[in-house]
């Protein structure tokens, strides 16, 4: 009998967490009277918004950037991401004292490409729909040497982003069920390793937005599945196939996906500013419009919830949250 390695352990996402002590930010755990009423369930919001870049995404550009050589860094790294990775891996670069590439789509939100460029790193655009990311990163690590850090499919990078989950598990202890939204599945795949290994019979629960339902339609077909590049407000989730090592863990842990439309999203961003007082992104919110919709289904009695980033500039919060969107 052969048994198959895990891409990443409870024992990864340990480490992970001690190699970023005082490096990332502990995000606060929020709790709402309100929301608790409308979801029927005991509610700990695990808040990445605060965390550095605004995301979540940190964690685990950090831990795997930390572990390249001497010579590795101080060629430089590449990466790939729509936003929040590319602003993470620019900043990990920089504090570690080396230099970042990033590929980012020409419709990349515009808050998200000022921060990687502030952050120092150099941009290199694409067209999201036509150009294929990974093969221009990895093009322009060729061509440079440079060592190449993708977003989710990565050991390193899934146990740094499962660092959010052993905190609020930490600070909380056992739940019943814990939501996350679902993208490439680096943060789920994270998660549902913690919370599996420390309680195993916790609800794994992700949430995709409407048209962005690969991983839903993958899971249910026990293979990634491949959709059309999907057009949603939740930039961070606009992927067409789940990664293939996140894959592997989620299809073991993952219980459930639940989809939300762009409209959902909206109210629950607009919910989180007008009675949470937080600002969170569209793919951060997915998981509280999972919540306020009741599409999560019954719930157990204590619940937790990670809201996976908050960049959004003013005025493209006011375009969706306005009212007029």
């Amino acid at each position: 009998m052969t048994t198959t390695t895990p891409p990443v352990t409870l024992d990864d996402v340990r480490d992970a967490a001690a190699r970023l002590q005082g490096v990332a930010h502990r995000t606060p755990v929020l709790r709402s009277r309100t929301l608790d009423a409308l979801a029927g369930a005991e509610i700990h919001l695990k808040c990445e918004n605060f965390q550095r870049v605004g995301a979540f995404k940190f964690r685990g550009a950090y831990n795997a950037a930390s572990r390249l050589t001497p010579d590795q860094l101080s060629r430089g790294i590449a990466a790939y991401s729509s936003g929040n990775h590319a602003q993470a891996v620019a900043l990990a670069a920089r504090e570690l004292g080396t230099t970042a590439v990033i590929v980012m789509p020409e419709d990349a939100p515009p808050s998200k490409r000022a921060a990687t460029a502030g952050y120092g790193a150099e941009i290199v655009t694409y067209d999201r729909y036509t150009g294929d990311r990974v093969a221009i990163a990895e093009a322009l690590a060729a061509e440079r040497g440079l060592a190449v850090i993708p977003p989710y499919e990565h050991p390193h990078v899934m146990a740094g982003q499962g660092t959010a989950a052993l905190e609020l598990l930490e600070e909380t202890g056992e739940l019943g069920a814990l939501l996350t939204p679902v993208g490439g599945g680096g943060l789920m795949a994270g998660s549902a390793t913690v919370a599996k290994g420390l309680h195993p019979d916790i609800l794994m629960i992700g949430v995709e937005p409407e048209t962005g339902d690969d991983t839903k339609r993958s899971l249910e077909a026990g293979r990634r599945i491949s959709i059309p590049v999907p057009h949603t407000i939740a930039d961070g989730q606009a992927l067409h196939t789940p990664g293939e090592l996140t894959f592997s863990v989620n299809r073991r842990l993952v219980d459930g996906i639940v989809l939300v439309t762009d409209d959902e999203i909206r109210d629950a961003m607009r919910f989180a500013f007008e009675r949470l007082k937080i600002v969170v992104e569209p793919s951060g919110a997915t998981p509280l419009a999972a919540l306020l919709t009741g599409r999560a289904g019954p719930l157990p009695r204590r619940v937790g919830v990670i809201l996976s980033g908050g960049n959004i500039d003013a005025g493209r919060f006011a375009e969706l949250c306005g009212g007029q969107a």
